[in-house]
């Protein structure tokens, strides 16, 4: 499929395919007038880069982490390495430090949401006092 199809079947731009490419993300052939032409699992491999940059990963940890994942279902394949066991370890716990932070800060927006919400209360007048 050429680019353009994969990028309308993912959402993802052409201009972010390329990079991808550059990054050794995704790989094209190319047909003899030397457009690139992208199986089928691209669509796959696409939505799977996606998520893990949406996860904070850069691209070099994802290049790293893509080989040992199945595209199709994201699951594992049996050739991760200890070494990159414990990076993703370290970028599992920044994520959950990123939750964390962003839990309080709900938590800190609730708050103010809770308090702005509430009713007014306005000091008595004196005059309403007197009576």
């Amino acid at each position: 499929m050429r680019i353009g199809e994969l990028a309308r079947r993912t959402g993802v731009s052409e201009r972010s395919l390329r990079y991808y490419e550059k990054q050794g993300l995704l790989t094209a052939e190319r047909t003899p007038g030397g457009h690139r032409d992208y199986p089928d699992g691209a669509v796959d491999r696409v939505i799977r880069i996606q998520e893990l940059f949406a996860a904070g990963l850069c691209s070099s940890k994802i290049a790293q982490l893509l080989p040992c994942m199945r595209d199709a279902d994201g699951g594992p394949s049996a050739i991760a390495t200890p070494n990159l066991v414990v990076e993703l370890g370290a970028e599992r716990d920044r994520i959950d430090r990123m939750i964390g932070d962003l839990i309080r800060s709900r938590e800190v927006l609730n708050e103010v949401i809770d308090a702005a919400s509430a009713p007014e209360v306005t000091a008595p007048t004196p005059a309403a006092a007197a009576s």
